[in-house]
């Protein structure tokens, strides 16, 4: 196989991380709508845990972008 055609298959995976990021934090934010719409009362308590989870998703999806670019453009 041609290096050339293996850093862009490479990269086009890590891509895929990325999009695994995004879809990440729909669902921790779609869930966490969801638990606050049940119990209003309980919200408050949740909406930090629910950052920390979508910062850690998209600290991933970064790292995925990240070793996109590695691989595109300083290996060779």
């Amino acid at each position: 196989m041609d290096p050339t055609a293996a850093r862009y298959i490479g990269a086009g995976l890590a891509g895929i991380g990325m999009g695994a990021a995004a879809i990440g934090v729909g669902l921790i934010f779609g869930n966490f709508l969801s638990g606050a719409l049940r119990n209003p009362s309980a919200s408050d308590a949740q909406f930090g845990r629910a950052f920390i989870g979508a910062a850690l998703a998209e600290g991933l999806g970064i790292f995925a972008f990240l070793v996109a670019i590695l691989l595109l453009f300083v290996m060779k």
